[in-house]
C-alpha cells in the first residue's frame, strides 16, 4: 500500500523551487511596476506548484510504464519501484493538472480569456514531455520546453496577470529563471545519460555527449548572470546585487565541470534549484530598494 511518504517522495519536493522561482521573480517585477495584486500572485503560485508536481507524477507514470526507470539513479519512482500502481500515479498527475487548471481559470476570468489557451498549452506540454507515443523529452527537446514554460511563460504570465501590461524586465527575468530551470534538467539528464542510452531515451545530454553537456550547464549559468544585468539595465542598477546568486551556483558548477556523474550529480539538482530560487529572491530584494 502506497504511503503518504511515498507520494511526497514521488512528487520530488526538491524540484519545487523551480516552481516558486518564476512566480517570485514575476511578482517582483509587478511590484516594481506598482502592480502587485497579492491574491493573483498566490493563484499563480498554485498554478506553478500544481504543474510542477503534476509533471513529476506524469513523468513517473510514463517513464515507469516504458521501463525507463527500472535502473534509474536518484529519487524514488513510484511506478518504477512498484510502490504505486501506474493508474494511481496517472490519476495523481491529472488531479494536479486539474488544480492548476482551476486556479488558472480564475486568473483568466479576472484578467484575459486568451490565458485559457496559454494554460491549456502548459498542461499539454507537461503531459507530453514523457507521455504519448512520441514524447518530446525523448527527442532532446525537454530543455527548450522547460525554458519556455517554466521560464518565459511563468514569469511573464505572473507579471501580466497582476499588471495587465507587457513589461520588458519580466521577459529578461524569464530568461534568467528559465536558464536555471534548464540547468536543473541538464544536470538531471547528465546524471541519467548512461541509463537513457540503454533505454533509448534520446535526451539532449545523450545527443550532445557528456562533455558538451557539462559546457551547456556552464552556459546556462552564465546566461542567468547576463539576465541579471538585463533586468538591472531596464529597472534599477541595484539589481546587479543579485549576481550574488553565483555564490550558490558555484559549488554545483564545479561539480559538473569537475566530472561528477551518476549519484554524484544528485546534490547538484538541489543546489541548482536553490541557486534559481536565490536568483529570483535577490532580484526581488534589489528591485524593492528605494
Amino acid at each position: 500500500m502506497t504511503t503518504t511518504a511515498d507520494w511526497v517522495a514521488g512528487a520530488r519536493p526538491r524540484t519545487l523551487p523551480a516552481a516558486v522561482a518564476p512566480v517570485l521573480a514575476g511578482t517582483g517585477v509587478a511590484t516594481y511596476a506598482d502592480g502587485l495584486v497579492w491574491w493573483k500572485a498566490l493563484l499563480a503560485l498554485v498554478v506553478s506548484l500544481a504543474l510542477q508536481v503534476g509533471v513529476n507524477y506524469a513523468n513517473d507514470y510514463s517513464d515507469g510504464i516504458r521501463g525507463t526507470d527500472d535502473a534509474r539513479v536518484g529519487p524514488m519512482r513510484l511506478v518504477g519501484s512498484r510502490a504505486a500502481t501506474p493508474g494511481a500515479v496517472r490519476a495523481a498527475a491529472f488531479a494536479c493538472f486539474g488544480v492548476a487548471a482551476l486556479a488558472g481559470l480564475v486568473l483568466a476570468v479576472t484578467t484575459a480569456w486568451w490565458l485559457v489557451a496559454v494554460g491549456a498549452a502548459c498542461i499539454v506540454a507537461a503531459w507530453f514531455y514523457t507521455g504519448g507515443s512520441r514524447p518530446y523529452g525523448y527527442q532532446g527537446l525537454g530543455e527548450v520546453m522547460v525554458f519556455v514554460f517554466f521560464g518565459l511563460v511563468a514569469v511573464v504570465g505572473t507579471t501580466y496577470v497582476q499588471t495587465q501590461e507587457w513589461l520588458w524586465p519580466a521577459l529578461y527575468a524569464g530568461v534568467g529563471v528559465g536558464s536555471l530551470a534548464c540547468a536543473i534538467l541538464v544536470a538531471n539528464n547528465l546524471r541519467d545519460v548512461h541509463t537513457d542510452v540503454e533505454s533509448g531515451k534520446r535526451t539532449l545530454a545523450v545527443r550532445l555527449g557528456e562533455q558538451r553537456t557539462r559546457y551547456l550547464y556552464l552556459l546556462l549559468v552564465l546566461a542567468a548572470a547576463f539576465a541579471v544585468v538585463a533586468v538591472a539595465a531596464s529597472t534599477t542598477w541595484w539589481v546587479l546585487g543579485a549576481l550574488a546568486f553565483l555564490v550558490i551556483a558555484t559549488p554545483p558548477l564545479r561539480a559538473v565541470l569537475g566530472g561528477a556523474s551518476g549519484p554524484g550529480l544528485v546534490p547538484v539538482l538541489a543546489q541548482t534549484g536553490l541557486a534559481q530560487l536565490w536568483w529570483s529572491a535577490l532580484v526581488v530584494v534589489f528591485l524593492l530598494v528605494p
